[in-house]
């Protein structure tokens, strides 16, 4: 049983909570997690600082971040937390709606908890080719990344 939890904690951008638990869901079949517990909070820049800061030590808000809470075979309890405010201001960047990118937040997020990471080239060329098959399910083609390849 998957068991995903959406909490809105932002005014700024409507949420589509459907769309993100489907898009949650499918990354974590996809994962071969059969049972999940999983939360969803879309704060502001001002929240995602705070906890950048308290778990990360970055002083800087961020576009979303991830906690394992529990993980074993098939078995998953976590977290995705994603700034709607940097959402906005992204999707204003690349040119696609904001919509659109905090989907990508809740899908990068998610692929983080099941064991995706973008440290390298070749596990953050993985990840992307994983975004970009998620994305794809709601008809939105993956936006380009920077020449850098960090969003």
């Amino acid at each position: 049983m998957l068991s995903i939890e959406i909490c809105n904690d932002q005014d700024l951008l409507p949420v589509n909570e459907d769309q993100l638990r489907r898009a949650a869901e499918a990354v974590l079949v996809d994962a071969k997690i059969h049972t999940a517990v999983l939360s969803i909070a879309v704060v502001d820049d001002l929240s995602i600082h705070a906890l950048n800061r308290q778990f990360l030590q970055h002083d800087y808000p961020t576009d979303v971040l991830s906690f394992v809470l529990e993980q074993d075979e098939g078995r998953l309890e976590g977290e995705v937390i994603a700034s709607a405010e940097t959402a906005a201001r992204a999707a204003r960047q690349y040119g696609w709606s904001a919509d659109a990118e905090l989907l990508l937040y809740v899908i990068h997020g998610t692929l983080h908890l099941v064991g995706h990471d973008d440290q390298d080239d070749a596990a953050r060329e993985a990840m992307r080719a994983a975004e970009r098959h998620h994305l794809a399910r709601f008809g939105l083609q993956a936006r380009e990344l920077p020449p850098d390849g960090n969003d």
